[in-house]
């Protein structure tokens, strides 16, 4: 169960809150985020990593709640975007342009003008076309861009093979044998400023090994750009650190990972960044759900919610386990049940061939882990509302999105002259 989230009387609560009241007052799905978790999680990454890393930037992409973000941004959070959307996100949360590196591959020109002249710490350039157009930019713009390249260190992080970035064959990054004539390249570039080195291997991952290996080939591409003239001041070694969503899965510490960084990295020489999501925020949130239906099919049970793929992707897209409980215990027994949602597709599922308490219409369930990879992924796929997101203090809660209307979804869209 996430951390955050506790039984009392056989109720789930997130914090001092019921569960049940907040799906009762906000409706459901919902997602519910426990501040004081992100608090703590945060704070654990700092204290382990003090004296080590001069930066801690979230990564948006695993949750972008612009409530979110404050919440880091307060407890001196830097951030990691992969988009202008972000960047703006970070900003209206009061984040630190010159605390967020942009990432991603597919960087378009106005995006690459816009961190420019918001002052953004630097660029993880991921190709050769890319560090071009940055220059280009920055020429029109009369400013030097500050740039880190993105190497691939073919490093295997033992992950699922989608969130598995630093192989040769991954669209991220360029290949580390190539590093040194890249970055001799953008030292000749007007508009460029070299300032990092980094690399970002996958996520969930669980084998500290991984990342070892990763830092090692970043210090070594370090010192033969010293060599060359070309010194960096910051080392990002990106995210990654696994987390559990299963009972039985222990994922490393932040501590365990600080531990494995020290024997290795030479803090004297170099800054070091690091860029964790899922770590930070994915056990710090739920999302509820109420059961709509009980069906019993021709060879299986069906428990039939409100909540589907399009709310939360993860087990369709990845076949990934999340915890699933009662909101309420009831004192019954357990069956093996397909947990689906009304997505007109085989696929919508978020449990399968589970064993599972005996609910009935009306109840509601959790799903645990739901804190990073959920609503940023949900869609309106069959013209659903995207849910309501709730953000637990203690014993208060606040709506920190409004649950989708169906005035939002077609908001935009116009019927052409010549169909009237």
């Amino acid at each position: 169960m996430p951390f955050g989230v506790n039984t009392v009387n056989d109720e789930l609560y997130v914090e001092k809150v019921p569960v049940q009241q907040i799906a009762e007052s906000v409706g459901t799905p919902c997602y519910i985020y426990s501040y004081r978790e992100m608090e703590k999680r945060f704070n654990s990454y700092k204290r382990a990593f003090s004296n080590l890393a001069e930066l801690i930037c979230f990564s948006v992409k695993a949750n972008s709640n612009i409530a979110v973000l404050r919440a880091f941004a307060n407890l001196g959070s830097g951030f990691d975007i992969v988009s202008s959307g972000e960047l703006k996100r970070v900003l209206m949360a009061g984040g630190s342009a010159s605390k967020t590196v942009f990432s991603g591959v597919g960087k378009t020109d106005m995006e690459i003008a816009e961190a420019i002249d918001n002052g953004i710490l630097f660029f993880n350039v991921e190709s050769e076309e890319e560090l071009e157009a940055i220059n280009s930019t920055g020429k029109k713009m009369g400013k030097k861009a500050p740039v880190a390249l993105r190497v691939n260190p073919d490093v295997d992080p033992s992950t699922h093979p989608y969130i598995s970035t630093g192989f040769k064959k991954s669209k991220f990054g360029i290949e580390i044998g190539k590093a040194v004539e890249v970055y001799r390249h953008a030292s000749e570039m007007s508009n460029i400023e070299i300032v990092a080195i980094d690399a970002h291997i996958g996520s969930q991952i669980f084998e500290l090994n991984s990342f070892t290996d990763s830092l090692n080939k970043l210090i070594d591409l370090a010192e033969k750009l010293r060599s060359a003239g070309t010194p960096v001041r910051y080392i990002d070694i990106g995210g990654g650190l696994g987390i559990s969503y299963k009972k039985e899965e222990e994922p490393p510490t932040p501590a365990d990972y600080a531990d494995i960084v020290r024997s290795t990295f030479p803090s004297s020489e170099y800054s070091l960044i690091l860029e964790p999501g899922r770590s930070l925020v994915g056990n710090c949130g739920i999302m509820t759900s109420k059961v709509i239906y009980i069906k019993q099919g021709t060879s299986k049970k069906f428990v039939i919610v409100d909540a589907a793929m399009n709310d939360l992707l993860r087990p369709s897209f990845y076949s990934s386990y999340h915890e699933i409980v009662p909101v309420k215990q009831r004192k019954s027994g357990s069956e093996k049940v397909d947990i689906v949602g009304p997505i007109c597709e085989s696929g919508d599922f978020l449990a399968q061939d589970r064993n599972f308490p005996q609910v009935q219409s009306g109840d509601y369930i959790a799903v645990m882990s739901s804190g990073a990879y959920g609503f940023v992924m949900a869609s309106n796929y069959n013209t659903r509302p995207r849910a309501a997101e709730v953000m637990v203090k203690d014993d208060q809660y606040t709506v920190i999105r409004e649950r989708e209307k169906f005035e939002d979804l077609v908001r935009g869209e116009k019927i052409p002259s010549f169909l009237e």
